[in-house]
C-alpha cells in the first residue's frame, strides 16, 4: 500500500523555490491512508537519494522503560488532534512522566501541510518537539485553513514564534529539501514495516492498535505493566 504513497508525497520534498513554494490543490484533509490516493499523481524522481535513517527518532519517556509505545499520526488528521487534546495529556502524566512507559512519535504524511508542519515542529533538531506538536494539534483549526499555502506556513511560523523561533530560523527549515525527502522515506519505511492503514494508530510493545480513548489506553498499558 506504501509504496503507490511515495509517488504523490515525495515530490512535498521537491520543490524548485523550497518546499513551503510547492503548490497544488489540497481538497480535503484525508483521515485514512485511502484517501491519499485522491492527491495529484506525479513523479518520485528522489526516492532513491531519501535517506530514511538520517531522520532523528522523537522521543520521551524512560529509555529502559517496561512498555513501548510507538503512536503512528497525521498533524493534519482531526482525530489525531482529537487524541491528543483529549487522552495524550493524560497518558504523559500517569505513564510517560512517571517512567513507566517510552513514547515514540512518528509522523504518517497525507499532504505537504502535514509535511510543512512536521518541518516546523522539527526545526530545531527536535528540542522542543513534543511541545511544538502539542500546539499543532491543539492550534489544528486555525493554522490549518486550507484557503491558501502561503496562509497556512504564515499560521505554522505564528506557532513557531510562540515556541521561541526566528523566522529565518523556520524558514531554513521549510525550505530542507533534503530533510522533507528523509522524512517522507522514513514515513515509507516505519509504516510499512507496522502495517499502517489509519491514524493514529499505535504499536505497544509490538502489537499494533487502532484509537483508544484514555481508559482503553490506560488498561492495555496497566495489563502490560503487571505482566
Amino acid at each position: 500500500m506504501f509504496r503507490n504513497l511515495l509517488t504523490p508525497l515525495i515530490l512535498l520534498a521537491l520543490v524548485v523555490s523550497g518546499s513551503f513554494l510547492w503548490v497544488n490543490s489540497r481538497g480535503t484533509v484525508p483521515t485514512n491512508m485511502a484517501s491519499v490516493d485522491k492527491l495529484v499523481s506525479i513523479v518520485d524522481t528522489a526516492a532513491d537519494t531519501a535517506d530514511a535513517s538520517a531522520v532523528k527518532e522523537m522521543v520521551i519517556g524512560a529509555e529502559d522503560a517496561k512498555v513501548t509505545v510507538i503512536e503512528y499520526a497525521s498533524f493534519t488528521c482531526p482525530h489525531c488532534a482529537n487524541f491528543h487534546k483529549n487522552t495524550y495529556g493524560k497518558i504523559k502524566a500517569n505513564y510517560i512522566d512517571t517512567g513507566k512507559i517510552k513514547f515514540i512519535m512518528r509522523d504518517v504524511y497525507f499532504d505537504r501541510f502535514g509535511l510543512w508542519a512536521a518541518l516546523i515542529a522539527r526545526c530545531d533538531g527536535g528540542v522542543k518537539f513534543f511541545g511544538m506538536s502539542s500546539l499543532i494539534y491543539e492550534k489544528q483549526r486555525e493554522w490549518l485553513d486550507g484557503s491558501d499555502p502561503a496562509v497556512t506556513v504564515d499560521n505554522l511560523r505564528k506557532l513557531g514564534r510562540l515556541a521561541g523561533m526566528e523566522d529565518d530560523i523556520m524558514n531554513a527549515c521549510l525550505n530542507d529539501n533534503e530533510m522533507a525527502q528523509n522524512l517522507v522515506a522514513a514515513f515509507q519505511e516505519n509504516a510499512t514495516k507496522d502495517e499502517i492503514t489509519s491514524t493514529p494508530s499505535f504499536v505497544i510493545n509490538g502489537k499494533k492498535y487502532s484509537n483508544m480513548d484514555y481508559d482503553d489506553f490506560a488498561k492495555t498499558l496497566d495489563d502490560l505493566l503487571s505482566q
